[in-house]
């Protein structure tokens, strides 16, 4: 039995297609496609240091790893490591081998802090503390059926348009404007502030999964005031990688108009099933969600190494 550890490569078809059975087969709630893993590899911000790590048992792929630095967050020094390994394949030494390489680099890369998600399973939790790992914040994964959810259509209020992001083609500025708004009030031990409007096209708005027919942006005086936005992955699986509102419009129930126009959208493009995730600490989030009929399907902790 021999573990290798090495990046992966978009020249071997293999390898993208390798890290997304892993993933799937580790955590299914979050979408991942080839293409996906390729655009992130190509347009993450090269002040991120950036990794895609595999790991081969004899030859087959049973484990990844993203790592890098988490290069837009207000303080530096902050490194994010997230391991996975095939169910089939654990206790095999293979997460120890993939963690102690990211480990390598973000420390070479002079990170004072690790951060990395965590299942929450006791052994899970356990294996991140003998590693040197304490427990930090939480999320929730949430699952909705999107073929028998009953989504009540909201009423419009007056005053406000509801338009997509496919209007926003030609500009796509203003959609810049308030995710970097929504994204620097997300609950977070990191955090992260957009500043860099050409990062932001090139990681965001080119995504691949980045559906802008699905994606719902509230309107007030012409100008964005809440969204959510849409990731499909072609297979009828659909994921909101954001839901928010302007602080000056917040408590008037936008966001949950945006995402009721999005689940419409998506159950009419044939989309089956549709996640999320939650900050455990999101309250209003989380209240949203469940008036849609999302139901909680796992948990993550994320967990810091503290190297100074």
């Amino acid at each position: 039995m021999t573990i290798t550890v090495r990046d992966l490569r978009l020249d071997v078809p293999a390898d993208p297609e390798g890290f997304c059975r892993v993933r799937h087969a580790a955590l299914p709630y979050f979408l991942f496609t080839p293409a996906s893993v390729a655009h992130d590899i190509t347009h993450t911000h090269p002040d991120a240091h950036a990794r895609k790590l595999v790991a081969e048992l004899d030859g087959v792929i049973v484990g990844t790893a993203q790592v890098g630095l988490a290069h837009d967050a207000p303080e530096p020094g902050k490194g994010y490591l997230n391991v996975y390994v095939d169910p089939a394949y654990e206790h095999r030494g293979v997460g120890t081998a993939l963690r102690e390489t990211a480990e390598r680099h973000l420390t070479d890369l002079g990170a004072t802090h690790l951060y990395a998600w965590v299942l929450d399973e006791p052994r899970n939790r356990a294996y991140a503390e003998h590693a040197g790992y304490r427990p930090s914040r939480s999320a929730h994964f949430l699952r909705l059926d999107l073929t028998t959810a009953a989504l009540a259509p909201l009423p419009l209020p007056e005053g406000v348009d509801l338009r997509t992001a496919a209007d926003y083609a030609a500009d796509p500025r203003p959609l810049f404007l308030l995710d970097a708004e929504v994204t620097s009030d997300e609950p977070s031990d990191v955090g992260a502030e957009f500043t860099d409007y050409e990062a932001w096209l090139a990681e965001n708005w080119h995504h691949p999964h980045l559906d802008r027919d699905l994606t719902v942006v509230a309107v007030v005086d012409g100008r964005p005031a809440a969204f959510s936005v849409a990731h499909t992955d072609g297979a009828g699986r659909y994921h909101t990688a954001m839901t928010g509102t302007a602080r000056a419009h917040r408590g008037k129930g936008l966001a949950k108009l945006a995402k009721t126009a999005s689940l419409h959208r998506a159950r009419a493009a044939g989309c089956t099933v549709a996640f999320t995730g939650n900050d455990t600490d999101n309250g209003p989030m989380l209240a949203i969600n469940k008036s849609f009929g999302y139901e909680i399907c796992g948990t993550e902790v994320r967990h810091v190494r503290d190297l100074v």
